[in-house]
């Protein structure tokens, strides 16, 4: 039985529904002039859809899904993420997407559709579980801004799943020895900049990003603290080539970014050993500002406009002592003996050397995975090890970073025995 009833009154008809009762009182929504029961039915019809959708009409659209992903890095991608981030969902979005789906119209996309789209990249490529999901954010994201915004009545994306992957994801932490750190340290003895950030990572937990956007400011040797308050991050500008920057011909630019987290912005204490080995590389740096004179490089703040979302970024901006750039300077800690900065870069050929020449394979970031390791194995609070890392919640800390090793599964195996009381034969 239809919902809209149709009625002739005098040389037209009108059509009319029951909507919300008000004060207990039934009330109805009506219509009339129309020269035909079939129009005001069909007009009807269409009052009532748009009533029980609280109002709002919807019109299908005829824009592609390609654009629509171009909308959407434009309008959420570029507002709302960070760089690295909408690097990453550009790639899979130029790569995979849109040579695959982007020819619909996005009204005609289903579930069934996006489902076959992440079974076959599954089986027909060897894409790890980890961008794999990755793909399906994208995916996600992407139809739901379409939903929010009127382009489509019902979300595909919800429901999409990752296949069963049979084989578990290899770890790529690795949990380095006492022996592999005095190893590395003493190959690189001679290149303080890489030498004193890789002891750093090891004694603070730093990550990458943080270790080298450290400043001599972040550094309290009175207080024995290190300040983590910003990162630093890459940029390939258009066009140039990929030659050192001193060449002048380099598309890579620095900026000063944000912490990763909330959570991750913190002051840590640090002890002796890195306390004295920062005290003698600030020396150092100073006898090599004073050797290379005008020569030595200097790096300053430029506040430039993002062309994305209109918010302010800070540039690091590079020039030789002699010249007057009337910037506020960047006193980083982490650059060459001629004062040159190379970010994270600067780590690129030493762990080539590491893997190929001492064959330890592993990641800067195994730093950081030790680091919180070995304090969680002797006994620390997992409370502090999680402030010190930087990481909102304790679960964090011990599901990604803290890994079970050999003298914590030896010592599972002692206390057992300690409140073991069996008598044997």
């Amino acid at each position: 039985m239809s919902n809209v009833t149709v009625q002739k009154r005098g040389d037209c008809y009108q059509y009319k529904f029951e909507i919300a009762k008000v004060n207990g009182k039934r009330k109805f929504m009506n219509k009339s002039g129309f020269k035909t029961k079939a129009e005001a039915e069909r007009e009807g019809i269409i009052a009532f859809n748009n009533y029980i959708s609280t109002g709002q009409t919807f019109k299908e659209t005829n824009i592609s899904y390609s654009d629509l992903l171009d909308s959407w890095m434009n309008n959420h991608c570029y507002v709302n993420l960070k760089y690295h981030t909408i690097e990453g969902y550009s790639s899979i979005v130029r790569k995979h997407i849109k040579p695959n789906l982007g020819y619909y119209k996005v009204s005609q996309i289903n579930r069934h559709i996006l489902q076959d789209f992440i079974n076959n990249i599954y089986v027909n490529k060897s894409f790890s579980k980890h961008f794999l999901n990755n793909i399906k954010k994208v995916l996600k994201s992407s139809f739901t801004y379409a939903y929010e915004n009127d382009y489509i009545k019902i979300n595909p994306s919800i429901g999409l799943k990752l296949p069963k992957y049979d084989v578990p994801p290899d770890d790529p932490a690795h949990i380095f020895t006492e022996e592999e750190i005095q190893l590395i340290l003493n190959r690189f003895k001679n290149n303080h900049c890489v030498y004193y950030a890789m002891l750093t990572a090891y004694y603070t937990g730093l990550r990458i990003a943080e270790v080298f956007a450290l400043t001599w400011d972040d550094i309290d040797f009175e207080n024995r603290t290190i300040s983590v308050n910003k990162n630093v991050l890459k940029k390939n500008q258009n066009g140039g080539t990929k030659q050192r920057h001193l060449s002048g011909n380099s598309t890579t630019v620095w900026y000063i970014g944000t912490c990763k987290t909330q959570s991750s912005y913190r002051t840590i204490p640090i002890g002796d050993t890195l306390l004295n080995a920062f005290k003698q590389f600030k020396k150092e740096q100073l006898e090599h500002q004073k050797n290379y004179g005008d020569s030595y490089m200097k790096h300053y703040k430029k506040s430039v406009i993002n062309q994305f979302n209109n918010k302010t970024e800070i540039k690091i901006i590079n020039a030789v002592n002699e010249i007057n750039v009337g910037l506020e300077e960047i006193d980083f800690v982490f650059v060459k003996n001629n004062g040159v900065f190379e970010g994270t870069d600067s780590m690129k050929y030493p762990f080539k050397v590491i893997h190929f020449e001492l064959g330890i394979p592993c990641r800067f970031h195994d730093f950081r995975d030790t680091h919180a390791t070995r304090l969680i194995e002797n006994g620390v609070d997992v409370k502090a090890v999680a402030k010190r890392l930087g990481h909102s919640n304790i679960r964090t800390t011990y599901e990604i970073y803290v890994r079970v090793t050999d003298k914590m599964e030896r010592e599972t195996a002692n206390k057992f025995e300690e409140f073991s009381n069996l008598k044997l034969l």
